[in-house]
């Protein structure tokens, strides 16, 4: 499932506004952190523009060039800095108040009215995750450090997306540990020796979101 045409689709999904809130403000976090993203994007709201404007069944405005100059001076003079999403959206990283769910793995989730579940995960250096699923899919965006399963390496501006038919078992790098924005459409499953135990713990979790 962690292939670039299902990386490309949400890029394109979001060039189109086809987006809920959730991917929305996981997909501009990507472009941000990855020029590649960055770069398709632009490509995609270009084709999209031009396919727009050649539609006769819609009716497009004419704009002075004041109107322009108007609307962008005020974007003009941000830096990248200034406009990174995650910064806009929860503040800076360093203040995020964690929810520690156990050793070496703490959350933080943010109310958004959405049917899919954002959050942001932080492991500390070593730490893993247990061998899961999921019956939906799993979006992982890496914004600090680094982590590793059984398909490969992903540091920061890496996007992972898998899907019922993966099971892995993410594990943080020893060194700086990861930060990440993470999507789920539907619950975790659990596997290996405590997954009985951790799956009635998710089960009882959902009558309280």
């Amino acid at each position: 499932m962690n292939g670039t045409l299902v990386k490309n689709q949400l890029i394109f999904d979001f060039a189109a506004g086809s987006l809920g809130p959730s991917k929305s403000i996981l997909a501009s976090t990507y472009l941000y952190l990855n020029s590649r993203a960055a770069v398709l994007n632009h490509t995609f709201e270009n084709v999209l523009g031009d396919n727009l404007l050649s539609n006769k069944d819609i009716p497009t405005s004419n704009l002075k060039y004041s109107d322009c100059l108007k609307n962008t001076s005020s974007k003009t003079n941000l830096s990248k800095k200034d406009v990174n999403p995650i910064n806009n959206f929860f503040g800076p990283l360093q203040n995020i108040k964690w929810k520690q769910i156990y050793k070496g793995f703490s959350e933080f989730k943010p109310k958004i009215d959405d049917e899919v579940d954002l959050k942001l995960i932080k492991m500390d250096p070593g730490a893993s995750v247990p061998l899961h699923s999921h019956d939906g899919k799993e979006y992982i965006l890496v914004l600090s450090g680094s982590f590793c399963d059984e398909y490969g390496s992903y540091s920061k501006g890496d996007i992972q997306i898998n899907d019922q038919k993966i099971k892995h078992t993410p594990i943080a790098s020893n060194d700086e540990g990861c930060i990440c924005l993470t999507i789920t459409e539907k619950d975790v499953i659990f596997f290996g020796r405590y997954g009985s135990f951790l799956n009635l713990f998710t089960f009882i979790k959902s009558f309280f979101k």
